[in-house]
């Protein structure tokens, strides 16, 4: 086990031993290549992003996420090849010593099909893949892709290739966390604490959903996350059904109000949920809570090495409890996923699936835990969530800011029968 000293520091120094970024990569590529061992495949193709940043460390920005732009090769034996958006090749070349300068190329995907066949630019991306597989003596070996589009997935049949699923292979390296993996998710989720302090602060009546998470977006970009791809804001009478979008809605006194925080440290996620009430708290909202949390808390006291998915999903209600007509109705409100450089990695959890199709929880595991309970007064709801690690005895909790009891905010009031002689009392 690496000794990695000054969690939540990003800087850097010469007097103490830190995250290994240099360890991380070699890591990371030794974990997929070992999966392709396992496998029947000659090679993976990887659109995915969080795949592509996984094998080769590189990335250039959110905007690169959903267009599909960039692609990497990664064959059984040797380095990765990747195509990056133009220019961005050059600069890997010059700054990414990692993979040879040779192995960063220009290269053009139909970018989700808007360069269909007449363009002629999805027959060079299958002539590309084609030529590097045959050098290597992999041209008859299936290839595994992790996800494309259509007129992609064509051009490299029509080559020749025979595709079939490679996404199995990478979220089986990605399921267990380096050491550096650790920290870096625990960096992201400290990146939280401090946002869910700054809205603790921020919550009080007139302040609108959106408000709050602009604020928090803020924040975290202050703070030197890569991306905040989502912040649930969801309060008063949108709790019951949870709309997972935040809108423009004004809080008022009395409103319950949770939040998701989703965003990225150094390539590595947060899902991250927290309750308040604002101002004051009425006891189906203080009911809701408590069982909300003793949900999670008997998932979490579950998690340890040699235990099975399906019996966390089994201490959670079904989805005639809630008040749904089917699992499937209510999945994602009692939930667990894996968490890394994706959002969604193994293990998932829920009563949809992990009843029958167990999974054993192995140490290394890095995942989040998320529970839901609507409050009798038809209006409000909790909402929790816990990351979890796996550990050789048990486990620890990445997340960090106070969630055992509902927390109220925005509550500053005097009352007249609290001044005496012109001074406040407060009681004990």
């Amino acid at each position: 086990m690496t000794n990695i000293a000054s969690r939540g520091a990003t800087m850097g120094v010469d007097w103490e031993q830190r995250i290994d970024f240099g360890k991380l990569r070699g890591d990371r590529l030794a974990r997929a290549q070992a999966e392709l061992a396992k496998s029947d495949l000659g090679a993976l193709l990887l659109f995915d992003p969080n795949n592509i940043r996984y094998v080769t460390s590189t990335h250039i920005g959110e905007w690169a996420r959903d267009k599909n732009a960039r692609f990497a090769l990664l064959p059984r034996t040797g380095l990765p090849v990747l195509w990056d958006f133009g220019s961005a090749a050059t600069h890997h070349q010059m700054y990414a010593p990692w993979l040879p300068p040779e192995n960063f190329r220009g290269g053009v995907s139909p970018m989700r099909g808007a360069m269909p066949d007449h363009t002629g630019v999805p027959d060079k991306l299958a002539a590309n893949i084609l030529g590097e597989l045959a050098e290597r003596g992999l041209d008859k070996e299936p290839v595994g892709i992790d996800m494309t589009d259509m007129v992609a997935l064509a051009a490299l049949n029509r080559a020749g290739l025979a595709t079939t699923d490679g996404s199995q292979v990478m979220l089986a390296a990605r399921t267990i966390k380096t050491d550096e993996e650790v920290a870096l998710l625990d960096h992201a989720a400290a990146m939280v604490d401090a946002t869910y302090e700054r809205i603790y602060e921020l919550l009080r009546p007139g302040v609108t959903e959106s408000k709050v998470v602009a604020d928090a977006q803020r924040l975290l970009f202050e703070l030197g996350s890569e991306q905040v791809e989502a912040i649930n804001a969801v309060s008063g009478d949108r709790c019951i059904p949870h709309p997972h979008v935040f809108s423009d809605r004004l809080l008022r006194p009395g409103d319950q109000a949770f939040f998701d925080i989703i965003h990225s440290f150094m390539g590595y996620r947060t899902c991250y949920y927290r309750t308040f009430s604002v101002g004051g708290a009425n006891q189906a909202q203080v009911d809701a809570y408590k069982q909300c949390r003793e949900w999670l808390d008997d998932a979490i006291e579950l998690v340890r090495p040699g235990v099975t998915t399906d019996q966390i999903a089994a201490v959670w209600p079904t989805a005639q409890e809630l008040g749904f007509p089917s699992e499937e109705a209510c999945f994602g409100l009692q939930f667990g996923h894996g968490l890394g450089v994706g959002l969604y990695e193994s293990p998932m959890i829920s009563r949809l699936h992990s009843l029958d199709h167990p999974e054993e929880i192995v140490p290394g595991m890095v995942f989040a835990l998320e529970t839901y309970c609507p409050a009798s007064d038809g209006v409000s709801a909790a909402r929790i969530e816990e990351e979890v690690l796996v550990t050789e005895d048990g486990n620890r909790i990445l997340t960090r800011f106070p969630a055992e009891e509902l927390l109220v905010a925005g509550r500053q009031y005097v009352r007249g029968a609290d001044i005496v002689d012109g001074r406040v009392q407060v009681s004990a």
